[in-house]
């Protein structure tokens, strides 16, 4: 909206801007992603919205026309361990720090999704419910939940019974009920509460 535009230093509509959002801080299991994304003013992609409010196929759709006609794209993400060590909101920023890293070209500035901004030299923005208010936020965190639900899936095949591939490794009680059966593995957080609490008192394995 206008009205909000006003509100930031940023001009939202230039054309090498870039728009960020990460997938995966509320799992107990697998990595954070983050996605940054340049659309091309002169491939307009329609449908754009916060992942979330999109079908699993829509997204899967949306994904290919995004990498194929964004401007520019990466992935980003931040392991297990480092969730572990850093806490999940720094290495969320971690991993958003990673995908407009890789990002060729660079842009000019950065909208990122939410109320925090990493510490990096891009010129950028924190647009709050920014996934459903930029389209090239939008378009990142398509691209970053596509790539974290397929990575669950593949979860699922190295770690049978935990059931990855329905709940993407968030805290469902049938994940949960299969963490208190088959135990903790590596692709789960360690420092989350109900991983931690099944761990040994020392933490030794």
């Amino acid at each position: 909206m206008a009205s909000d535009r006003d509100l930031f230093a940023i001009d939202w509509q230039q054309p090498d801007l870039a728009g960020v959002d990460e997938v995966g801080r509320g799992p107990l299991a697998g990595d954070v992603v983050a996605a940054a994304v340049i659309l091309d003013p002169q491939l307009p992609i329609s449908g754009l919205r916060d992942s979330k409010k999109l079908s699993e196929l829509r997204r899967t759709e949306l994904a290919a026309t995004i990498r194929e006609n964004a401007a520019a794209w990466a992935i980003g993400r931040a392991s297990v361990a480092e969730i572990d060590e850093l806490n999940i909101l720094q290495a969320s920023l971690l991993a958003m720090h990673r995908a407009v890293a890789a990002l060729n070209p660079q842009p000019s500035a950065v909208l990122v999704d939410g109320n925090r901004l990493p510490q990096w030299p891009y010129a950028s923005e924190a647009v709050v419910k920014g996934d459903d208010r930029v389209p090239a936020i939008a378009a990142a965190s398509i691209l970053a939940k596509v790539q974290r639900d397929a990575e669950l899936v593949e979860l699922d095949e190295q770690y049978p019974g935990y059931g990855f591939a329905a709940h993407k490794g968030y805290p469902t009680a049938a994940h949960l009920q299969a963490l208190r059966e088959l135990g903790v593995t590596d692709a789960h957080r360690r420092s989350y509460a109900p991983v931690k609490k099944l761990l040994p008192p020392s933490g030794a394995e």
